[in-house]
């Protein structure tokens, strides 16, 4: 295994037990790397000493792979050996697609980030909510422009009420004091991650927390002022470093973010009416019209928004739609949609 130095110094890469106590003895000379972004043909990686050199096996399929996974390689020959398993997992499911999408791996933290004005939408906030929980992930919200209007409270009270105990924060990514108002996810061996639409400051913010000095700053474009829509400036993933010693993934813009395979996510997003459930007088109790309905109580005792149970409603239907599952005898699998 690798000594308790070289163990300190991955540790700063994001290193954790979770990872060592999957190594094998046999495996104890075998190189150590972080993949720090992803390509068609190709996975850059990083180790202990910067940027490092692996070789993938012909015809490897690189989506298998994501920004901030852990693999090994022969010291030797830089070889391929295998990818460690992950501790967390950031996935979408694209529109037509039975696969998931991988975004990020190994993720920490994953900062939401939208901005006070026209792009502010609770509704696609909650789906970024969802792929958080689902994933294991730490979510936090972060408010950007809040330089750029009066009201920026209004918009961190609408981020507040979507989820129990979610952290909001609210900056200017522009600004100095930026990098003291997320610093508490940031520590050394932190990872975090960034998702949001495009033209919100994800790239500014990445910026920010790397410092002025990083050998890959990330292009930033304008928004349209009419409806605060920006160009795709980040087009990849990438790990960079931060100032304070941590990690930053950043991710292009997401359009569209369906629901598909994520019901421990949505079960989090909504855990008011989840816990309420079982106090329901039938066990199948569907909360709409059902006597002794434990949930549409809490809703005429104003203690629950009757629109939070639509919009859960409503994702649940979408999860179930979208959410394909296997059939047919085995090394014969046929993907259709679940029926209820």
């Amino acid at each position: 295994m690798t000594d308790s130095a070289e163990t300190g110094r991955l540790r700063q890469l994001g290193w954790s037990d979770v990872f060592a106590e999957q190594l094998a003895p046999d495996e104890s000379d075998l190189h150590i790397l972080r993949v720090s972004s992803v390509h068609r043909s190709r996975i850059d990686v990083i180790d202990v000493d910067g940027a490092a050199d692996v070789v993938l096996a012909p015809n490897t399929n690189t989506a298998d792979f994501a920004v901030g996974d852990w693999v090994l390689a022969s010291p030797f020959t830089r070889d391929f050996v295998r990818r460690l398993d992950r501790k967390t997992v950031l996935q979408r499911r694209t529109e037509g697609s039975h696969g998931q999408q991988l975004a990020a791996a190994n993720v920490d933290t994953l900062f939401i980030v939208t901005s006070c004005n026209a792009d502010f939408n609770p509704a696609r906030l909650e789906r970024y909510l969802i792929m958080a929980n689902q994933a294991g992930t730490r979510p936090v919200i972060v408010l950007t422009k809040a330089d750029t209007v009066e009201d920026a409270e209004t918009y961190e009270t609408q981020a507040r009420a979507l989820q129990r105990d979610l952290p909001v924060v609210v900056l200017n990514a522009r600004s100095p004091d930026a990098l003291s108002k997320i610093a508490p996810w940031c520590g050394p061996g932190e990872t975090v991650a960034l998702v949001g639409s495009s033209g919100v400051g994800k790239s500014t913010l990445v910026n920010t927390l790397a410092g002025s000095g990083a050998e890959a700053q990330q292009k930033t474009g304008e928004i349209r002022q009419h409806d605060a829509k920006g160009r795709h400036t980040t087009t990849a993933r990438s790990l960079h470093s931060i100032a304070g010693g941590g990690w930053v993934i950043d991710t292009p813009g997401i359009r569209t973010l369906y629901v598909s395979d994520v019901t421990d996510g949505i079960d989090t997003l909504f855990a008011e009416i989840i816990e309420l459930a079982p106090l329901c007088r039938f066990r199948d109790c569907t909360h709409q019209h059902e006597p002794g309905c434990a949930v549409q109580a809490a809703i005429a005792g104003g203690t629950l928004d009757a629109a939070r149970l639509e919009r859960w409603r409503g994702l649940l239907a979408e999860n179930r739609e979208k959410t394909p599952v296997s059939s047919g005898p085995k090394g014969n699998k046929i993907f259709r949609k679940k029926k209820y």
